[in-house]
Parts: structure tokens; C-alpha cells; sequence
């Protein structure tokens, strides 16, 4: 590994951590010395990476900092190329479309030889059963997870009993053959699961639920004992 790809590497592996990381745990990921992390460290700190920390404590990157050409290996590609072609051809219509319009972004800006290795990618997505039920609530049910606000539903189980709930939305789980919403649900004090081709009626409002939804989407996490996904 060149030391180009390794302060990459830096970069990438720091993005992930949202707390200050050791200078231990990072030199084992990348399998150097904690005396050459140092020196990569200041390197990046010189181009102005907003890396802050010390010896001893830890490091972690402020928001900021921009790298200059978007490199990725082989693998990161394909990836990408494959979870885009999943998203596009597996989530709603606007994120499928969005996906489709994110992976141009990023071909537009690679150099030509990745470009040629994106556009060629035989990583294949399979065909799988279409899901139109409540597809076009799931915009809807998008943005109140992002500005946090509650949704009013009218909801069939799947004994067929129908009910009206107010849920407050903090997760969209994406399946196969389904999609489900997790939420706190204040008919029965407790989260839980609605998959969006049981819900009959669904009216977004402008009330706030009074917690925040990543200690809501943490509470679910380990009640159910699913590990965070780290990106």
C-alpha cells in the first residue's frame, strides 16, 4: 500500500468514527506503528484536516474536510455499484431514482480508468417480487423520520383487525417481499412493527415526538440485541 492510499485510508476509517478513536486501535486497522500513525497524522493535519486529539486520548475529524480527487479501490466500487442497482431496483421510486442519479455523480467525478471499472461491473441484481402496497406513503413516512413528526395511521394487522394509531416513525426497514416501518406506537406504549402495505390511511402532522430518534431507533437496537450498522 502506497503512503497516498494509506492517508486514504486514514480519512475513511476516522469519517467512521463519530468519537475520538486511539491512536492504537487506528495503526492496527491499518497495520502500521503508532509512530508512523503520528507522522500520517501531522501529514494530514498539514493539508488541513481538522483532526483533533492527541497521543494518549485519541483522534477524531471535524466536519470539513474535502479530499481532492474521489478515489476507490476495486472493491469499494463494486459495492457501491451494487447497492445502488439493489436500492433501484428494490426501494420506492424516488430512491431508486435517486440511487440511479447518486451513482452518475460519482462517475462523473472518477478518473477514467475507475469510471470504466464502475461502468463495467458485473455484479447483478436479481429479479425479486415487485412491492407496489404503500409505496407512495413512503416518502411520507421518510420525512417525518427526518424531521422527527408523528404520523397518523389507520392500520390492518395481519388477524385483519383494523385500527387508528399515532406512531412516531424512527426507522424504515426495507425486505424482500416487504417493507416496514419501526415505530413508537401511543395506542399500545411500546414500539412497534408496520409493514407499509397494511397501512389504509396514513396523515403526517406538524407535532414533534418528544424524544429524539437515534435514542429511539438505540432503545429498539437493544431490545431486539442488533448491533448499530457503522457506514
Amino acid at each position: 500500500m502506497s503512503r497516498a492510499e494509506r492517508l486514504l485510508d486514514l480519512i475513511q476509517i476516522l469519517r467512521r468514527h463519530r468519537r475520538p478513536v486511539s491512536g492504537r486501535s487506528l495503526a492496527e486497522e491499518l497495520g502500521i506503528s503508532l509512530r508512523t500513525l503520528y507522522r500520517d497524522i501531522a501529514t494530514l493535519q498539514g493539508q488541513g484536516a481538522r483532526i483533533d486529539g492527541e497521543p494518549g486520548v485519541g483522534y477524531v475529524l471535524r466536519p470539513g474536510f474535502l479530499l481532492p480527487p474521489l478515489m476507490f479501490s476495486e472493491e469499494e466500487i463494486e459495492a457501491l455499484v451494487l447497492g445502488s442497482r439493489w436500492v433501484a431496483e428494490r426501494g420506492d421510486h424516488r430512491l431508486g431514482s435517486a440511487a440511479r442519479n447518486a451513482l452518475a455523480k460519482i462517475a462523473a467525478v472518477l478518473p477514467a480508468d475507475l469510471r470504466d471499472d464502475l461502468d463495467g461491473s458485473t455484479l447483478l441484481v436479481g429479479p425479486g417480487e415487485p412491492i407496489a402496497a404503500g409505496d407512495a406513503d413512503l416518502a411520507t413516512i421518510r420525512q417525518a423520520i427526518r424531521t422527527e413528526r408523528k404520523l397518523a395511521i389507520a392500520y390492518r394487522d395481519g388477524a385483519a383487525s383494523e385500527s387508528r394509531r399515532t406512531i412516531w416513525p424512527f426507522a424504515l426497514g426495507f425486505f424482500d417481499k416487504a417493507r416496514v416501518v419501526v415505530a413508537w406506537c401511543e395506542l399500545r406504549q411500546a414500539i412497534r412493527h408496520f409493514r407499509t402495505d397494511r397501512i389504509l390511511a396514513l396523515t403526517p402532522t406538524e407535532d414533534r415526538y418528544p424524544r429524539r430518534r437515534q435514542a429511539l431507533l438505540k432503545d429498539w437496537r437493544e431490545a431486539e440485541g442488533i448491533r448499530p450498522q457503522r457506514i
